[in-house]
């Protein structure tokens, strides 16, 4: 059985020696490294090493009575929150460490609310309960109180107690009634109790000390028992993986990082992207597995891995791949967003053509930073979530590419809304070419984002245009009148559409799309 769980967690809760002590105990590490002494498996990064936080997201593998674990430890700050929202979606379980010192904390809450947006079971581990002035009833009464009241604590192995069993009668019908009938089997109340957590209607709860290696037995134990995957059903499937991280190696080299959901892949094989109403395909030129900073290279690999992948360029962070489905640029939504905006200074005699196209490679690394350059001043923008993200940006850029940068201070992102239903209508018809886009902006629930529809039917556009227009839609941030900040909250409703057998091309429903916007956002209230 095959298992990606990550390890989140507030800064400074202990999560980096958690996940030490995890890959010590199972054999995968001979050695524990310290976070202090710049001695971790995981922060290899010499900027992660200097300030002593995990900055980028690093997988180890190890076994486990006979299971294979991929383990992701993901970033605490919350000025790297990005990071660890990307590789949530390509986990099957989570575990979130709470502090005993400091217990639920704010950035924890966000956390939590991640792994309920993305339907991702969660195991709590309080760590540091050897701190003086320890109380597992107040931090347990903090979770119920902050996060769920469907916590339910495990302190021995011994899943068959009558807390246990009364904890899932109250939410599972079936078990409820062997339950009443004292008839239920310490099998049947594991097995349910498994269901429910992969249902988020369990919070398993173990404590103990990453640092003084109290609690991880246990834990590992109840992991091993509470939770269950079925890849092995689906390798028969054709393949399918979702991108959550993109890097390049120390060569320059793309890598992207895949969590395989379905079938296999094998070196040599290709993927088919689609750009503008053109397909071509990019082939898969190595497969790596990773541990820590090292890696195996793997001829295939199947349903449930993680891995790396040299060879694709075209593919973005949170896209879905596919073999034999045609791949279309449509950008992913995630929950959180950049609330700060820099601009960047140039402190060399680098050409700012040069720094933006290095500066485009972190975005594809890091899509929160959004980078645009401003047309009338030649000034390249970043979004980012505080002013320790910008600290690293400076290191990085400097590190990686040479080019000396500083940023202004960061200015407050602001967006613009709608109040009401508009319609925009975009037409395009230059000498040879036709596209024509009727579009319904309706505002949407707040934080809900930007969202499409159609209605537009069939017997009018085609459905490959219609798909067209989509991406359109989600390619680019579109700009509103008022402030010129960037637009959200608004659901987009394709009504109608026109294209020409003859002089229709699919970079036209770009130009028709944007001015249907446009015009509706001039006409919206």
């Amino acid at each position: 059985m095959k298992k990606t769980i990550g390890i989140l967690a507030h800064v400074d809760a202990g999560k980096t020696t958690f996940s030490e002590q995890l890959l010590y105990h199972t054999g995968s590490i001979r050695n524990l490294g310290r976070v202090d002494n710049k001695t971790s498996f995981f922060d290899t990064d010499t900027i992660e090493q200097n300030r002593g936080i995990t900055i980028f997201a690093d997988q180890g593998v190890f076994t486990y009575k006979g299971d294979t674990y991929y383990l992701i430890d993901t970033p605490g700050h919350v000025d790297f929150s990005g990071e660890t929202e990307r590789v949530i979606s390509s986990l099957d379980y989570a575990v979130l460490l709470i502090s005993g010192s400091s217990g639920v904390q704010a950035h924890t809450t966000t956390l939590f609310r991640l792994l309920k947006a993305y339907k991702i079971p969660a195991f709590f581990f309080i760590n540091k309960c050897d701190v003086e002035g320890f109380s597992l009833e107040n931090i347990l009464w903090d979770i119920q109180d902050k996060l769920t009241k469907d916590c339910l604590h495990l302190y021995s192995l011994d899943l068959d107690q009558i807390a246990i069993a009364e904890f899932v009668a109250e939410r599972d019908e079936t078990f409820m009634v062997s339950y009443l009938d004292n008839n239920y089997t310490k099998s049947a109340l594991q097995k349910t109790l498994i269901e429910l957590v992969k249902k988020q209607e369990c919070f398993p709860v173990t404590c103990g000390s990453a640092l003084k290696n109290i609690g991880i037995d246990l834990f590992m134990e109840l992991f091993s028992s509470l939770s269950h995957t079925d890849y092995e059903e689906q390798i028969r499937n054709t393949f399918s993986g979702r991108i959550f991280k993109i890097r390049h190696d120390d060569s320059g080299n793309r890598l992207t990082f895949v969590k395989a959901y379905s079938g296999k892949l094998q070196v040599k094989d290709e993927f088919i992207f689609e750009r503008d109403g053109e397909t071509y395909k990019e082939k898969v030129n190595e497969i790596r597995i990773y541990n820590g900073s090292k890696f195996e290279r793997s001829n295939i690999i199947a349903a449930g891995d993680i891995f790396a992948v040299a060879g694709l360029k075209t593919p973005t962070c949170g896209s879905i791949l596919e073999t034999g489905n045609v791949w279309s640029n449509m950008n992913e939504k995630y929950y959180l967003t950049s609330a700060l905006q820099s601009r960047i200074k140039i402190l060399d005699s680098t050409d700012i053509t040069k720094c933006l196209e290095k500066i485009r490679l972190l975005e594809a690394e890091d899509p929160m930073l959004s980078v645009s350059l401003q047309e009338e001043n030649k000034d390249i923008l970043v979004q980012v979530m505080g002013k320790i993200q910008l600290e690293v940006l400076e290191e990085t850029i400097h590190k990686r590419f040479g080019i000396l940068v500083s940023f202004e201070k960061p200015q407050v992102q602001y967006k613009e809304t709608i109040k009401s239903a508009v319609i925009g209508y975009g037409h395009f018809e230059p000498l040879r070419h036709y596209a024509e886009v009727q579009l319904r902006l309706e505002p949407n629930p707040r934080g809900i984002g930007m969202t499409f529809a159609s209605e537009c039917h069939v017997d009018n556009l085609a459905l490959n245009y219609q798909h067209l227009i989509e991406t359109h839609i989600f390619e680019k941030e579109h700009k509103g009148i008022l402030t010129g900040s960037s637009i959200t909250d608004i659901n987009i409703v394709l009504q109608d559409g026109r294209a020409h057998i003859k002089h229709t091309e699919g970079g036209d429903f770009r130009e028709a799309t944007y001015r249907a916007i446009r015009q509706g956002l001039e006409e919206a209230r």
